[in-house]
């Protein structure tokens, strides 16, 4: 039965194809963009379309024994009735993730005002670390006071001179939680 193995050859093909587009998308690779804006088709798209057509060819191909050209082309049917809401989803998912807010990259002056605890201890006029919350997440930080402050001390961020050193004052309470 050459037909069978040639036809799920070809379909399988182009799902290769697909996957292809798809590591292609994977590396922000736009080769394939139709149009541009909301009505454009991505990349993303493209390869789920051309993934679903194939696999889902194959498959079908293998299932209803195409020997002949008529149930080759039925095969390619099925595979588009699998292609485009695989598509349709594609886009809609990569169009989602396009315009999904993220928090801004923090700076320096957000780590003025901040509260932690000191980790290595802060020699007068020396540097030491502390360990603050900055967007929720731990950094340990490089720090600098006008008075030597021991290990585990609640600390006040005064100033931030660089983007990994700070200037600290101590505070009358441990810090929980930092």
């Amino acid at each position: 039965m050459p037909g069978v193995a040639s036809g799920t050859l070809v379909f399988l093909i182009i799902g290769g194809i697909g996957i292809a587009l798809l590591i292609v998308s994977l590396f922000g690779l736009e080769f394939f963009e139709i149009g541009s804006g909301e009505g454009g088709i991505s990349t993303e798209a493209l390869a789920g379309f051309t993934g679903a057509l194939g696999f889902g060819a194959a498959i079908a191909n293998e299932l209803i024994g195409g020997s002949s050209p008529v149930l080759v082309a039925a095969a390619a049917g099925i595979g588009l009735v699998a292609a485009v809401p695989t598509a349709a989803f594609a886009l809609r998912l990569g169009r989602a993730a396009d315009r999904m807010n993220t928090d801004a990259t923090p700076t320096r002056n957000d780590l003025i005002g901040a509260l932690g605890v000191v980790v290595t201890p802060i020699p007068a006029n020396g540097y030491g670390e502390v360990r603050v919350r900055v967007g929720g997440q731990p950094v340990k930080l490089n720090a600098k006071a006008d008075s030597a402050i021991p290990t585990g001390a609640g600390i006040f961020v005064v100033a931030a001179p660089s983007d990994t050193s700070v200037l600290v004052e101590q505070t009358p309470h441990l810090i929980e939680g930092s």
